[in-house]
């Protein structure tokens, strides 16, 4: 049973950091390129970015270019994304997935299994 659950959510004021983390199981970790997304209410869920199955390649919307990056550790395949300088509009459920590209661009990248999310609150 392929499970990817995600923690380190929770309340930051503006400026702040935070890091959260996507624990996966049941899956080849290292056969999956990993992505976030993050969704607030009464809006479509929103790419954040993607990185390659070894690592050494990621992608990220402009949005938050410069201030969010995604890391991971596939001894231990886990998911990281390391948020600095949060501003209110970064508020939202984040979700993990596990997928794969969907052209030559990790901007279509594709969930095939997904996290429950875990919430992000930046106060201002």
């Amino acid at each position: 049973q392929v499970q990817l659950v995600e923690s380190g959510g929770g309340l930051v004021q503006a400026g702040g950091s935070l890091r959260i983390s996507c624990a996966t199981s049941g899956l080849t970790f290292t056969s999956y390129g990993m992505g976030w997304f993050r969704q607030t209410p009464g809006k479509e869920r929103e790419f954040v970015g993607a990185i390659s199955r070894s690592g050494i390649t990621t992608y990220y919307v402009d949005s938050v270019k410069g201030r969010f990056t995604i890391s991971r550790d596939n001894a231990k395949n886990t998911l990281y994304l390391q948020m600095n300088s949060l501003q209110p509009e970064d508020s939202a459920v984040y979700y993990c997935a596990a997928g794969d590209r969907r052209s030559g661009s990790w901007s279509s990248f594709r969930g095939d299994y997904w996290g429950q999310g875990t919430q992000v609150t930046v106060s201002s």
